[in-house]
């Protein structure tokens, strides 16, 4: 095991989920009822471990079969053409008339 890809992997991911959907629903349900936050942390960290293994596999098994330039080519692509799709959503709500 790598320390320093362990290390870039963790300050990627807790970057990421910083003010992320799912660290606010894990606020939300630990305001709900008192007592509950070591359940919350504990459902969130196992969830996000599970999701985490997921990726890592998926990851793993892409890269024996398709070489590391397409991959990264792959993924370049579908991060712009998400960026393009929400970006028209975003325009087209704007646009519309407000009723």
């Amino acid at each position: 095991m790598e320390i320093k890809t362990t290390l870039m992997a963790f300050a990627i991911v807790f970057l990421a989920e910083l003010g992320d959907k799912t660290q606010l629903m894990a606020m939300a349900l630990s305001c709900g009822k008192k007592g509950l936050c070591c359940s919350v942390f504990l459902g969130s960290s196992l969830a996000l471990i599970c999701t985490s293994a997921l990726a890592v596999f998926a990851g793993d098994l892409l890269s024996r079969y398709v070489p590391q330039k397409y991959l990264l080519l792959g993924s370049a692509l579908l991060f712009i053409i998400l960026g393009v799709v929400m970006l028209a959503n975003l325009a087209l709500k704007a646009s519309a008339p407000t009723a």
